[in-house]
């Protein structure tokens, strides 16, 4: 992906893009993008220099397969974590170890990010919300079951790669709280 100035991508999807209007907003990998166009099986983005910055978006290709996450109704059954797409820096994989049918994934946070994330705590990965298991230092880890597996990328992710980080968004105003208490 060019890194310099804005970008548009167009994006294939498996969702009806005839319930998409032009402006809704869609989480790519976790990023929340805005749709700018759309055809018969894909939608297109504008994705600026900011953005690339701040996520990994400078590494996909033609072919990298992408988490697709339409934004929440209201009205619509809550069934996780708040997530807003907003993502707040880059993890690395560092470790993918079979437990059972589960996959065991270690991560290393930022160090500036790093202090918001707590075992039994709420981290979104790649636009795909988890529990934390551990964490020690700036590393944590999350089980992924085989339902996510096979419904996300997580199934083809490896040591070394990047993924998107958003924080919990609660951990983020208790933080704030604290610090604001000093």
């Amino acid at each position: 992906m060019e890194r310099r100035g804005d970008t548009r991508l167009e994006i294939a999807t498996a969702y009806d893009t005839d319930g998409i209007d032009i402006g809704a907003s869609i989480a790519c990998h976790g990023v929340c993008l805005t749709v700018v166009d759309k055809g018969d099986d894909w939608f297109a983005v504008d994705v600026s220099t900011e953005t690339v910055a701040c996520t990994c978006l400078a590494d996909w290709d033609v072919d990298t397969a992408v988490n697709l996450e339409r934004s929440l109704r209201v009205g619509d059954e809550l069934g996780g974590h708040i997530v807003s797409g907003h993502v707040d820096g880059v993890a690395k994989t560092v470790a993918r170890e079979p437990e059972g049918d589960s996959v065991r994934f270690t991560f290393e946070a930022p160090a500036d990010l790093a202090r918001f994330i707590a075992p039994k705590g709420s981290v979104t990965l790649n636009g795909a919300s988890l529990t934390v298991n551990e964490v020690d230092g700036n590393r944590f880890g999350v089980n992924i079951i085989p339902h996510t597996q096979a419904r996300t990328t997580f199934g083809k992710i490896e040591v070394g790669e990047s993924l998107n980080l958003e924080i919990d968004v609660l951990a983020r105003y208790v933080a704030r709280l604290a610090d604001s208490q000093r």
